[in-house]
């Protein structure tokens, strides 16, 4: 059994989820609520991300109210995208019904935007931990966030099937995946699904460059061709159709969309948000105060939640050069 003082005088915590829903964050709502319980905390449930926050829509949370969930995707919480959030107006508003309600601490999971949201809220006195959970993996604070790996699996499933009718057509299949500005879902993609080539917004190639190389393959008889989209770098309808025009190659786009949003968690996911989970309520018993809970060097951490937010990591072109020395 763990043994943790509450030197942070914690009595009652809330937890929401917030913007775009990622595969884990049910483990990650379970390990908050029954490690809160665990060491004798309230527990509310915000509905609805901040909207339900604003409007007040909360209930309260136990051990069972988590049961059978850390398998589903999704979040049993419901999200949403609040425009009142962005306000100042809305964010006193929402500090205030913090304190109106007696929360201690509001744990946020969520991506960047909704922890950007947890900060606008600590500065206005509410005690804020985020724990990141975005399939896009663009919080450069962490080395993972909850959802990725599901995300990428389900994706490379996807374009698997897809390589198949690829190839026994002798097609170019252009492959879209999400990842809003970030490219790491269409690098993992690239390089587990043995692709040509992967356009990405870090690293911009001109549309020309691409057909040509479909040229060169082609002439090394080179039969089917996989090129990878991060949806951040755009018209892969429009760049299928002029694969096609110029190469005389049969071409298809294909864009996977929300698909990768949901599904069953995978063990990384499940195991990750856990732990994640768990260190949240344990820094806030801790007395730690508006952080973030983050992984660097495999190990799961809290840092200051403005400082995570500032951080910026710089674009290496490694994993891109690896994926076109194996790609042909």
């Amino acid at each position: 059994m763990t043994t943790v003082e509450n030197t942070g005088k914690i009595k009652k915590i809330a937890v929401l989820t917030s913007g775009g829903d990622a595969p884990g964050m049910n483990a990650v709502i379970r390990a908050v609520v029954r490690t809160a319980k665990h060491f004798g905390l309230e527990v509310l449930g915000v509905k609805r991300g901040y909207d339900g926050l604003l409007s007040g829509d909360v209930f309260d949370m136990h051990e069972k109210s988590v049961s059978d969930i850390i398998h589903k995707g999704g979040t049993i919480l419901l999200t949403a995208r609040s425009s009142e959030m962005r306000t100042e107006e809305g964010q006193k508003k929402a500090a205030n019904i913090c304190n109106i309600l007696g929360i201690d601490a509001l744990v946020v999971i969520g991506g960047d935007g909704s922890i950007t949201g947890g900060l606008k809220l600590a500065r206005l006195g509410v005690n804020v931990i985020g724990i990141p959970a975005t399939i896009d993996l663009d919080l450069d604070c962490s080395e993972y966030t909850i959802g990725f790996d599901t995300a990428v699996n389900t994706a490379m499933e996807a374009i698997n099937k897809i390589r198949d009718t690829s190839f026994s057509h002798e097609r170019c299949s252009v492959v879209e995946v999400m990842g809003r500005n970030s490219g790491e879902i269409a690098l993992w993609c690239a390089m587990t699904c043995g692709a040509e080539e992967v356009l990405i917004p870090e690293n911009p190639i001109e549309h020309d460059i691409i057909i040509a190389e479909i040229f060169k393959n082609r002439a090394k008889g080179k039969r089917h061709h996989l090129v990878i989209v991060a949806e951040g770098s755009g018209h892969t309808e429009e760049f299928a159709k002029k694969i096609e025009q110029v190469t005389g190659i049969e071409t298809r786009a294909s864009i996977l969309g929300y698909l990768q949003r949901g599904g069953s968690p995978t063990a990384m996911d499940r195991r990750l948000g856990s732990l994640m989970g768990y260190k949240a309520v344990e820094s806030l018993i801790n007395g730690e105060k508006n952080r973030i809970v983050v992984i660097k060097n495999n190990d799961y951490k809290t840092i200051d939640i403005e400082e995570g937010l500032n951080q910026e990591s710089t674009y290496s072109n490694k994993t891109y050069d690896i994926i076109k020395i194996l790609s042909v």
